[in-house]
């Protein structure tokens, strides 16, 4: 496990759009899923990370207290599965059953949406608006698995609550520490290492 921070990826970036299969329906997923959706959360999380674990209630939590609201989530794992079968998408389904996901949960296999969005770790956070223009990329929280501090998911529900209500959502923005993403072999990005 190498502990990675978020690229942080400039505020205004365009959300890249994907086609990824949802692991619990077979479904294919994509931005325009989403488009009646008034912001959007992508969150790159995965199954092993002790980093996700640690959160995952949160997570869980998150996509049940905005299910009604006008907040689109997708999750994505973009793990080697091969390497790190937890990641796979048969496990991922099993994962998103078990913690009653209320959001759609897909697998990026060639690990090119991980690259276009410059995910890094996981977990690592989106939000976009409604021009799915990025405005918040960091950290669910100060909680980590070590610090003894409470995960809240105050600084993401924060981002979220902000966009929703039409407001300008902060720019002091903390990176999200958690494992790297497990690119496959030579298939790591540039700014990854």
């Amino acid at each position: 496990m190498a502990l990675t921070t978020s690229t942080m990826l400039p505020l205004g970036t365009k959300a890249p759009d994907f086609n990824l299969p949802e692991v619990v329906s077979g479904k294919t997923t994509s931005l325009a899923t989403f488009a009646d959706k008034k912001a959007l959360l992508v969150m790159f999380i995965c199954r092993h990370c002790p980093f996700v674990k640690h959160v995952q209630q949160e997570l869980a939590q998150l996509g049940k207290d905005y299910f009604t609201s006008d907040l689109a989530i997708v999750a994505i794992s973009a793990n080697d599965a091969k390497n790190y079968p937890d990641d796979a998408p048969e496990s991922l389904k099993a994962f998103a059953t078990e913690l009653g996901f209320t959001f759609t949960l897909c697998y990026d296999e060639t690990q090119e949406t991980a690259k276009a969005y410059t995910a890094a770790c996981t977990p690592d956070f989106f939000v976009f608006d409604e021009e799915r223009k990025l405005v918040y990329r960091g950290q669910l929280d100060d909680s980590r698995p070590s610090n003894g501090k409470p995960v809240t998911g105050a600084d993401l529900r924060a981002a979220i609550d902000a966009v929703l209500a039409d407001k300008t959502v902060t720019d002091e923005q903390k990176p999200s520490v958690g494992c790297n993403i497990k690119w496959k072999p030579e298939n790591a990005p540039s700014y990854f290492g």
